[in-house]
């Protein structure tokens, strides 16, 4: 045997790469998003992650240094030798996980906005996230947000103040000037991006909210609750305008009654929603649930590709639907368990979820690229 020498032995730096493959390994995507470009094929995808981390990422950068193919055996439990990717920028977003990111407005005008559990949204402006003239480290700790929002306390007995309301989700309406937050403390809020003040409160939901959509054509939000109820509210009187109950109105009944994701078609006529292990697709012009769905375990996000959609949620599957409920594909995904599902109008997806990995998927259902966020 060859004898090793142990005087140079680094007993800090062991432990402290061990501590750092188990934070990676925990490490969990809660939602990605295609970055505004003028090519017609995505660029850069942003991550926002447990660790309050927001991150873009270049896709080219993470196809050229991919290491190995992608096994589609569906038994597969486990896969390793993931890329763990270099981020463009790595912000600090949050004290606590960062729940959600979207862009508000078009192009490097942008503004990349975020929330997260310390009730917080922020917002950087796209350009300066993508300035070439900074390292990664410096932007990371120097780049300030230009808007900051801050979820109220409400006051208790005695004049105490509660918990700051973690913000779950938000929606966008950039020609409205405004951004909307799904909260926990059961209410969604309307901000003003201009004045950075609320414009409107949204009351009626008994439970905190897991997410939001805005309908902007018809000045309406739609949220979703623990309550297990979706609602539609009026943005110009803060009314709740019509409820749904899918337990109740699909008659699944035993089903679990959270609402965990929704989404709006493009002619916002249509609502996808997951209930447990159940999605239901619902007609709004007509207030009816048109199909009703059984998933094998929980769908945690969806979207509407056309006349499709797109789900994935507790297993490493990504899942594509007609609007009759009949599973199209399913393709295996790198996360075992998915909680994002972002689409480019290339037809390219995204699947972010468990492990900090994110699956880059063409619109031909080969797998593009899939990689691990660095984190903070």
């Amino acid at each position: 045997m060859v004898g090793c020498d142990a005087r140079n032995w680094d007993e800090e730096a062991y432990r402290n790469s061990i501590l750092k493959e188990r934070e990676l390994q925990s490490l969990t995507v809660f939602r990605t998003v295609f970055a505004p470009t003028q090519n017609p094929n995505p660029e850069i995808i942003v991550a926002a992650s447990s660790d309050g981390s927001v991150a873009p990422y270049s896709i080219s950068s993470c196809i050229s240094s991919y290491p190995m193919r992608f096994d589609k055996s569906r038994n597969q439990k486990s896969l390793s030798g993931f890329l763990v990717a270099e981020p463009m920028c790595l912000l600090q977003g949050h004290d606590g996980p960062a729940y959600d990111v979207k862009f508000y407005g078009d192009g490097e005008d942008s503004l990349l906005i975020s929330c997260g559990d310390d009730g917080r949204i922020q917002g950087w402006k796209w350009e300066q996230v993508l300035n070439p003239e900074m390292p990664t480290s410096a932007q990371g700790k120097t780049l300030k947000p230009v808007l900051e929002l801050m979820t109220p306390q409400h006051k208790g007995p005695w004049g105490a103040l509660s918990p700051i309301p973690e913000n779950n989700a938000i929606a966008i309406d950039s020609q409205g000037g405004s951004i909307f937050s799904a909260s926990g403390d059961s209410y969604a809020y309307c901000w003003d991006v201009e004045t950075s003040k609320i414009k409107m409160v949204f009351k009626g939901h008994s439970d905190y909210l897991h997410c939001i959509a805005a309908r902007n054509s018809s000045n309406q939000i739609i949220t979703g609750s623990e309550d297990g109820t979706v609602r539609i509210w009026d943005c110009k009187s803060g009314k709740c305008i019509y409820m749904i109950d899918p337990e109740k109105d699909t008659k699944r009944k035993g089903s679990s009654s959270w609402i965990s994701c929704i989404d709006l078609d493009a002619s916002e006529s249509w609502l996808a929603c997951s209930s447990g292990k159940s999605l239901s697709i619902w007609n709004l012009p007509a207030s009816a649930c048109i199909t009703s769905i059984a998933t094998r375990c929980p769908t945690q996000d969806l979207l509407f590709d056309q006349n499709q959609i797109l789900a994935v949620g507790a297993e490493p599957v990504l899942t594509r639907y007609d609007m009759n409920g009949i599973a199209l594909t399913q393709i295996q995904c790198a996360p075992q368990s998915g909680f994002s599902v972002s689409l480019h109008s290339s037809g390219v997806t995204s699947v972010g979820g468990y492990g900090g990995l994110v699956d880059v998927i063409s619109q031909y259902g080969s797998h593009l690229c899939t990689f691990c966020c660095r984190g903070c």
